[in-house]
């Protein structure tokens, strides 16, 4: 957990230094544009990410006014809808990757070999399922 703890608020740091929104931004981000309709339901991204629902309301909130993400009416259920990332979006997304890519490859592939991050890679992996 402290190596959690350490790499996390290193990528936050460096994202916050380039002037880039938090990494749970990223989250939200990614998984909209991973999805063919770019559309999530609100709850579906609390499935996909680790954002806990009041979190995840309050950042699609700030999300909105930076026209990253809109709301959409859900046909099926005149309460529900739908969270549709933009076009701003895809850009954000897109800059934040190079700062998040460039600080994974600094605080922690450049410090496992390639055998190293393969082993890490795998017990990450069976932890998941």
């Amino acid at each position: 957990m402290r190596a959690q703890r350490v790499v996390l608020g290193a990528i936050e740091q460096d994202l916050k230094s380039a002037g880039l929104p938090p990494l749970g931004w990223y989250d939200v981000l990614l998984e909209l544009s991973r999805v063919e309709a770019g559309r999530l339901r609100p709850y579906e991204i609390e499935d996909r990410t680790l954002l806990a629902q009041p979190n995840l309301s309050r950042l699609l909130d700030r999300m909105e006014r930076m026209s990253l993400v809109r709301r959409e009416a859900f046909a099926g259920d005149g309460r529900g809808q739908w969270v549709v990332i933009t076009e701003a979006g895809r850009v954000m997304r897109e800059r934040m990757w190079v700062v998040y890519a460039a600080s994974l490859q600094a605080h922690v592939g450049a410090k496992l070999a390639d055998a190293e991050a393969d082993g890490l890679a795998d017990l990450l992996a069976k932890l998941s399922r």
